[in-house]
């Protein structure tokens, strides 16, 4: 009869453990259902917070750009009308003095130079680099060095 206790007791042992592996399996795929969850809100928190931290970064760029873009636009705004200015000063001065260069001129070449001042401009170019090369001619050329 004691192997018969024996039997019935490892017989309840076996059955108690059955059942607290039965228990330790449904808390282990509750804890496995947990932690999945978990782990999802983190990524999706972790997503939100990484997308909120992009959009917020290329927004204060945007703002970065745009301020230098405009401090660039307004300089050179102020540039072009400076020289715009400056341009229009020089070529003021430069018809008076064309002017009165002009009418020193015989006949009516002043008038024909003034009406096609690049031609002039060509013309007494040329001149110069003809009396540049007379008034030198000590200058060596390249080749004949």
């Amino acid at each position: 009869m004691n192997d018969q206790k024996l039997e019935n007791k490892i017989q309840q042992e076996a059955t108690q453990v059955v059942k607290d592996v039965d228990t330790l399996a449904g808390d282990t795929a509750v804890r496995l259902g947990r932690l999945d969850d978990n782990i999802s809100q983190a990524a999706g928190k972790a997503k939100e917070d990484l997308t909120a931290w992009a959009e917020h970064g290329a927004t204060e760029l945007g703002d970065k750009l745009e301020k230098l873009t405009d401090k660039a636009r307004n300089s050179v705004n102020g540039a072009a009308v400076s020289v715009k200015k400056d341009v229009g000063h020089g070529l003021i001065q430069y018809n008076k003095k064309a002017k009165q260069i002009t009418d020193y001129l015989p006949g009516k070449l002043g008038e024909k130079a003034v009406k096609y001042p690049w031609v002039t401009i060509s013309v007494a170019l040329g001149i110069g680099f003809l009396l540049g090369g007379l008034i030198k001619p000590t200058r060596r050329l390249l080749w004949q060095q």
